[in-house]
């Protein structure tokens, strides 16, 4: 199996969650302080969406709704598209194609264990960069 690439190989380890009765509030400040793109959306530990910066500019900024009112659940994207962590990261590259994202969380026993983005791929996996290539003529 060696020369495969795999998700865990990858993949960003240190992921920032919310829960879904957490404000849209303190999400963009987690995001913010920690100079990320998205966060994952949390109930009783479990990885049920996510939320990222065009969730809230959809949702949240061109409405014209108040981010300390409205909760987390009420803007994530769900159900979450994941992935297992010793999956190929070619796998991860065509389910991103696939569905049409750009964060891609990776989970483990109902746990989130990491994420893993394009950026992630392109970097680490120039291989990929066809598959990456469709995802971005998609959007």
């Amino acid at each position: 199996m060696s020369g495969i690439l795999l998700v865990r190989d990858i993949m960003a380890r240190n992921v920032k969650t919310v829960r879904t009765d957490d404000t849209v509030l303190e999400a963009v400040s987690k995001m913010n302080k920690f100079r990320i793109g998205s966060v994952i959306v949390t109930n009783n530990g479990r990885p049920v969406g996510i939320i990222t910066e065009r969730n809230i500019l959809q949702r949240i900024v061109e409405p014209g709704f108040d981010p300390a009112v409205v909760r987390a659940k009420d803007i994530m994207s769900s159900p979450l598209i994941t992935i297992d962590p010793n999956a190929a990261v070619e796998e991860a590259a065509q389910i991103m194609a696939r569905k049409q994202i750009k964060k891609l969380p990776v989970v483990e026993n109902d746990k989130v264990v990491g994420i893993i983005s394009t950026s992630d791929i392109v970097r680490t996996s120039p291989t990929q960069l066809g598959i990456l290539e469709e995802l971005l003529r998609v959007r």
